[in-house]
C-alpha cells in the first residue's frame, strides 16, 4: 500500500472554482486526490501541474459510468482506498419563479440534485464497506457543498435556490444514515463566491458588479477549500456537520 499521501480524496467539478481550489489545498495538505471534471485541457494541466498526487477522470459527473470510474481510479492510480469525497460538481441558474428559464431547469437538476444523489449513494456504499472491512485508520468524510441559498431563499435565483433545499436534504438524510457508522457527512454552505459559477448562471456583468459593491469583497475558492480542510482535518470523533462562509458584508442569503 502507497503510504506516502496521508489520505485519498475525490473531488468533482475539479477544474475550476470550488473544485480546483479544494484539490490545490488537500494535496498541499499531503492528500492524494482523484478529480473530475469535463474541461479535458484543464484536466491535463493539472495532472502536470501536480504530477502523482493527482489523476483525472474527464467527463459528466451526472453519467453513472463515469462515477464509478472516479470511485475505482484511486486504487488504481495510488494503491490505496479513497476515504474522502467531496461532491462539489453543480451549476447556478439565475431568474425568479416568474422568469426562470425552464428550459435550462432540467439540466440544472440534473447536475445539482440527480447527479449529487448518484454520487452520494455510490460514494456512501463504498465508504461503508471501507469502514467494516477496517480498510483505513483515517477518518472517512463525506462533504457536500450546498449554498446559503439552500436555507434562505433568494429571489433572483429562485430555481438554483429550489435544487440546493434538495442538496441540503439530502446531506442531512445522508448524515442520519451513516453518522452512526462512523462516515462522517459535512454541509458546506458558501455565499457570495467569485468564480465562473456567475457567468453559467446567467448572472449579467451588472448584476455581479452590483454584488461585488453591495458585499464585497467577495470569498474565492481558496476560502471555501480553507473550510473543507479545516472539517476533513478534525479528530475522528469530531463532526463539523454544516458550516456557513459568507463574505463579510453578506447579510443576506
Amino acid at each position: 500500500m502507497n503510504n506516502k499521501f496521508k489520505r485519498i480524496a475525490v473531488i468533482t467539478g475539479a477544474t475550476s472554482g470550488i473544485g480546483e481550489a479544494t484539490a490545490r489545498r488537500l494535496i498541499a495538505a499531503g492528500m492524494g486526490v482523484v478529480g473530475n471534471g469535463r474541461n479535458e485541457k484543464k484536466m491535463a494541466l493539472l495532472e502536470k501541474e501536480f504530477g502523482p498526487s493527482f489523476c483525472g477522470v474527464v467527463g459528466d459527473a451526472t453519467d453513472v459510468s463515469v462515477l464509478d470510474a472516479i470511485l475505482s481510479k484511486a486504487g488504481d492510480h495510488f494503491e490505496k482506498p479513497t476515504d474522502l469525497v467531496v461532491a462539489n460538481a453543480g451549476r447556478g441558474l439565475g431568474g425568479t419563479v416568474t422568469n426562470a428559464d425552464l428550459s435550462q431547469f432540467e439540466d440544472l437538476l440534473k447536475i445539482n440534485v440527480t447527479g449529487t444523489l448518484a454520487l452520494l449513494q455510490k460514494a456512501a456504499l463504498n465508504l461503508l464497506e471501507l469502514k467494516k472491512s477496517g480498510g483505513t485508520e483515517n477518518p472517512i468524510d463525506i462533504v457536500i457543498i450546498g449554498s446559503v441559498v439552500g436555507r434562505h431563499v433568494s429571489p433572483f435565483s429562485a430555481a438554483y435556490a429550489a435544487s440546493k433545499f434538495a442538496v441540503h436534504a439530502l446531506a442531512e438524510s445522508l448524515r442520519r444514515e451513516v453518522g452512526p457508522e462512523g462516515i462522517r457527512v459535512s454541509l458546506v454552505e458558501p455565499g457570495m463566491v467569485k468564480s465562473g459559477f456567475q457567468t453559467v448562471a446567467g448572472y449579467s456583468d451588472e448584476m455581479v458588479k452590483n454584488l461585488e459593491n453591495k458585499y464585497g469583497p467577495l470569498l474565492i475558492g481558496d476560502d471555501i477549500a480553507n473550510a473543507i480542510h479545516y472539517i476533513v482535518t478534525q479528530p475522528p470523533h469530531v463532526h463539523i456537520s454544516s458550516i456557513a462562509v459568507r463574505p463579510t458584508r453578506q447579510d443576506y442569503p
